[in-house]
This record gives structure tokens, C-alpha cells and sequence, in this order.
């Protein structure tokens, strides 16, 4: 998923930042059960969703691919995305990317007690892994499409969609850079507005 565009957006708030991470696990008004920054942070996360998923860039990106990938289009560029976001992630940041994606990984563990508990599963695969730093490269990208693909019974054939990554690399990395502009500007309007 694309865990790294969501915690970044989330700003420097610990909990606000586990909000969004763990927020497409929550339905409806489950959210309400968690603390105030939790809160907000799932809040923030479906607003980035539906910002996203109705934005022509983002549109753009979807069509080069739903011909072969289908409904799993929007999930595809979502990951891609987030290796844009990674690759230059200097560009975004005054914090190394490592450092960045150490600390959130030590705000999970030491808020472990509200993690939902797909979360709670899900955390110790994705820091022995490093998902968010695997990020960086086409090769990273290409083993989480692997991993969604196989979640999916290989129905989804996401785990080939680091082809179309390698074929259309700059139309995507333009396409990300217009996109990810705008997302910044309204989700820190929405994060102030919360």
C-alpha cells in the first residue's frame, strides 16, 4: 500500500501518523473508539483517498495500466507512487529517509496497545522487511507487488506491473510530481482544518 505518502502527509504527530497508517482497516464510525490525534489521522486518510482517486493525474496514471490490471490499477500507482515519494524523498524532507521511517516504526511499538490488530500482525513483517525503505527501488516496488499479488491468489498479476514501472518510468515519475504538489497543499489544509 502506499503507507509512505500517508504517514509523511500526517506531519510531525506520532499519532496522527498511526491514524492514517492503519486507517483502511477501520470502517464507518469504528474510528470514534480511538484517541482525538487517532482520530484524525483515519480522517485524514480517507480524505487523501478520495482526493486522490478523483484527481487527473492520478487518472492519468490509472488508464496506462487498467487494461491489463483492472480495478487493481488505482492500488498499482498507489505503490508506484510511493516509490516516486521515496526516491526523492529529498525533495520533500530535510530528514533522512531512514530516519524518517525509524521513527515512525518506534512510534508503532511504543503505541502498541491502540494498534488495531491487523496492524499489530502486520507491524513486525513490515519492519523486519523494511517495507517503506524498500521503497526506493524498482526491485523494492516489485517484491511488495509480489507480496499484494499473492494476497490476492495471484489474481490481481500486480506482481508484473514493475514492467510497466521500468517501460513508462518518467510519464509515471511527471505524473507523480504534478499529482504529489497538489495532494501536499490540500492535505495539510485538511490536516489544519481537523
Amino acid at each position: 500500500m502506499n503507507f509512505l505518502a500517508h504517514i509523511y502527509l500526517s506531519g510531525d504527530n506520532d499519532l496522527i501518523k498511526i491514524g492514517n497508517f492503519m486507517a483502511d482497516g477501520i470502517r464507518g464510525k469504528q474510528f470514534e473508539h480511538f484517541p482525538k490525534d487517532v482520530q484524525k489521522g483515519i480522517l485524514l486518510h480517507r480524505f487523501i483517498d478520495t482526493y486522490t482517486d478523483s484527481h487527473d493525474v492520478f487518472r492519468q496514471s490509472t488508464k496506462r495500466l487498467h487494461e491489463k490490471y483492472h480495478h487493481y490499477a488505482g492500488v498499482i500507482v498507489d505503490i508506484v507512487y510511493d516509490h516516486f515519494l521515496a526516491k526523492n524523498w529529498t525533495k520533500y524532507s530535510d530528514e533522512n529517509l531512514e530516519s524518517f521511517i525509524n521513527r515512525f516504526y518506534k512510534s508503532l511499538d511504543e503505541n502498541y496497545s491502540i494498534l488495531t490488530e491487523k496492524t499489530q500482525g502486520l507491524m513486525p513483517y513490515m519492519i523486519e522487511r523494511n517495507w517503506l525503505l524498500s521503497y526506493r527501488t524498482v526491485e523494492g516496488i516489485h517484491q511488495i507487488l509480489t507480496q499484494m499479488d499473492r494476497r490476492s491468489k495471484n489474481m490481481s498479476k500486480m506482481q508484473y506491473a514493475s514492467e510497466e514501472l521500468k517501460e513508462f518510468y518518467d510519464e509515471f515519475e511527471e505524473e507523480f510530481t504534478l499529482f504529489f504538489e497538489d495532494l501536499r497543499l490540500h492535505a495539510n489544509q485538511k490536516l489544519i482544518s481537523l
